[in-house]
This record gives structure tokens, sequence and C-alpha cells, in this order.
């Protein structure tokens, strides 16, 4: 199934049309690819440009079952959780010389949200299935300003939560990685990897498309803050994808 969802959203953000099918069951997402600026690794002090990836799951119905969609509800709910993680190549920075490569990594989870009239709180838990095979807590809430029907802002503040092996993975060091580089041996533990907040601008184009400007600060917390790996523990990434809304049936 996972298989099947990445494809199907590599071909979605090609510009060809996409017609929803009729069915009992469905997953409902959007995709997109856009041009970003960002930190080559956890700690790097360089903003690097690339290209971000955003998948957002917008409703799923299996039977008489349904999780999202629909005009917007108030109160406590349910919602999906993603993001991916590129690999660190120690060849593409001097500074990671004799360090071990890290491939890159896909988390999927879900968590609960509550939502009022202009506002959201959400607890997010996702495991990395492809990669660091860890898992990850993410906390935050944000303010919304919708000034017309096709503009949505919001923003607000974020806490990322790592266990042991997320942490060694991103900010440690093993005794053999130490003896190849210039880097002591550090062993990362789990807890507060991040805190920091996130502002995010949509614009809709019509129902299917639409334009999603990011901006991220991050400031790395406890062992990942201290890690001999982190050359800043100030993260800025920011970000321009254009998505668009697909529509399954199974």
């Amino acid at each position: 199934m996972i298989r099947q969802i990445i494809i199907t959203s590599l071909f979605a953000a090609l510009p060809l049309a996409a017609s929803a099918q009729d069915s009992a069951n469905s997953v409902e997402f959007r995709f997109g690819l856009g041009p970003s600026l960002a930190p080559g690794y956890f700690g790097d002090e360089d903003l690097d440009p690339g290209v971000s990836p955003k998948f957002q799951l917008e409703q799923f119905r299996l039977g008489g079952v349904s999780f999202g969609g629909g005009d917007a509800q108030y109160g406590l709910g349910f919602d999906g959780s993603f993001r991916f993680i590129g690999a660190r190549e120690a060849d593409e920075f001097s500074e990671l010389e004799g360090l071990d490569d890290i491939d890159p990594s896909l988390e999927i989870g879900g968590g609960l949200e509550f939502t009022g009239p202009n506002y959201e709180l959400f607890a997010k838990l996702r495991y990395g299935v492809i990669g660091h095979e860890s898992f990850v807590a993410e906390f935050g809430s944000d303010l919304y300003y919708r000034p017309t029907d096709q503009l949505t802002f919001k923003a607000g503040p974020r806490v990322l939560v790592g266990d042991d092996d997320f942490a060694q993975t991103y900010f440690g060091v093993s005794a053999a990685e130490s003896a190849a580089s210039s880097f002591d041996a550090f062993d990362a533990g789990g807890g507060m990897i991040s805190a920091g907040a996130k502002a995010e601008a949509t614009y809709a184009i019509n129902d299917d498309w639409e334009v999603i400007g990011t901006l991220k600060y991050e400031k790395l917390q406890e062992d990942a803050a201290d890690s001999p790996i982190t050359q800043s523990d100030e993260q800025i990434s920011g970000s321009i994808v254009l998505t668009r809304r697909i529509t399954l049936g199974f």
C-alpha cells in the first residue's frame, strides 16, 4: 500500500489531469514538489537549494467510516502525518568526512488534533518505515487567518521529540566514525530534538491546485544541540510548493 501511494503521488506531481473515481472506499490526498532552501543535514550551518515534497492526507473512506474531508468540523479528530528526510552523504559535505552515510527516511503516522474556528492543537506520532526505523513525536498549534476564500495564513510553535535510535542516527558519532573522522565519539540520547515555529501561506488556485509557501525555524535542543556534528543549533528552512489533490478509489 505504501509503495502504491508513493508511486501514484509522483505521477500526481506532473501537470496531468486526474479524475476522481467513484467508490465507497477511497483515499484523498495532496502531493506536490517545489524549490526549497534548507540545511543540508541536521545541524548544518549553511542553506542548500533543493526540491521539497509535500504530502497531506485529506480524507480516508473505508465502508461507512470516514476521516477528514467535507465541511470544516470543530472538535477532536484524527489526522495522518508524513515526513520525508533526505539522505546525508559524507562526500557532499567536507566537514562530515569519515562519518557513515545515512539513507533517506520516510516517516508515517498520525495523531490527534483539536480544531476551533481559527486555531488548531495537535499531537502526532510517526515511525520511520523507510530509513531510520525509529519513533518521533511532534506537538504544536496553529492560529489561522483567512483574509479571502482563496488565501489562508497559519503559524504556531512546534516541538519535536525523538527516541534514542533517532537521536543516535542523526547526531551520534560511533567509535569507528570517530577514528575515521575529526569528531569525538558521542552517544546521543533521545528526548527533545528541537523547538521552534512554523508559518505557512496557502493560495487555492481552484479546488484541485494550491500553492503553499512555508517558513520554518527550529532550535536544536539537548543532545541534538550538544552533538559534535552540529555546526549550528539554529535551523531555518523555506519552500514554495505546487500541490495537486488526488482521489483514489479502491
